[in-house]
Parts: C-alpha cells; structure tokens; sequence
C-alpha cells in the first residue's frame, strides 16, 4: 500500500482521477459549442456524472471513518460528512430545479466535500498526500461547473 505520510500520491490514483475530469470538461465546454438543441442532453449528463462522483468521494470518507476507533469523535463527524455530499447531488437533480440553481448546489457540494477532505487529513484520517490529489481535481470540477453555469445563465 502507499505509505500513508507520502507527500505525492500513487501514480494509479493520479491517473484514475485525471481520467475522472474528462465528463467535467468535455461537458462543460460541449455545452459551448453543441448545437442548442442537444444543450439540455450535455447538461443533464455532467449533472448526473457529477452527483455519481459526490456519491464516490462521500464513500470515501464513509471509509476513512470505518478505519479509525468506535471512540474518535472526528470519526464519527467525517461519517456524517460522507452523506452530505451525495444527499445534495441527489435533491438537486430529484427537486426538478431548474439548471440555474442545480449547479450551484453541486459547485457548493464539491466546495464542502473538498472542505471535508482537507478536514480528514487535518485530523489524521486521511493520508497527507490526499490534498496533492484532491487540490487540482477539485479546482478542475469546480471550474467546470463555473464554465457550465455561465452558459446557463448567459445563453
């Protein structure tokens, strides 16, 4: 296993999570040069990608959690932590909310979650070398859902 105070992070998970933004991107710049009439298609598709995504990083500290002592109070808060994520993914494509306000919801979501991971780390649940992988990720899928919400409100 990689050692868990590593500065950087596996080469696997750089990779894995690079290859993760491809949907942000490519739906958030395809929003800007598809034809109007497919806008709705690319729109609904990042929304779902990126609820599917809040799911996977709330699993992960779901996990975090689950490895330290029934008794560790920053434990059971980033257990609590783990549900947040994928509970505002889910109400903002459920709610039937216009895109207007469903991206907001989810660029709040991946700004908490990213809250929560650094919170991990500060607390020793998470390795050190998680705010090298999560930073430029976060950055990434926040910049996304900035760039799909303008076409949003701009066109």
């Amino acid at each position: 296993m990689h050692p868990f105070d590593a500065e950087k992070p596996p080469q696997l998970a750089v990779l894995l999570g690079y290859a993760g933004l491809v949907p942000f991107v490519g739906g958030a710049l395809g929003i800007w040069v598809i034809p109007m009439g497919w806008r709705p298609f690319v729109l609904a598709a990042l929304l779902d990608f990126a609820a599917v995504i809040l799911a996977f990083m709330g699993a992960i500290h779901w996990g975090l959690a689950m490895r330290a002592e029934e008794t560790d109070e920053n434990a059971k808060l980033q257990l609590g932590l783990s549900v947040i994520p994928p509970l505002l993914g889910w109400a903002a494509l459920a709610g039937g909310l216009p895109m207007g306000l469903s991206l907001p919801i989810f660029l709040f979501a991946f700004i908490g979650l990213y809250l929560a991971d650094m919170h991990a780390v500060r607390v020793g649940l998470a390795p050190q070398w998680y705010p090298a992988l999560r930073t430029p990720l976060t950055l990434v899928v926040c910049l996304s859902l900035l760039v799909a919400w303008a076409s949003v409100l701009i066109r």
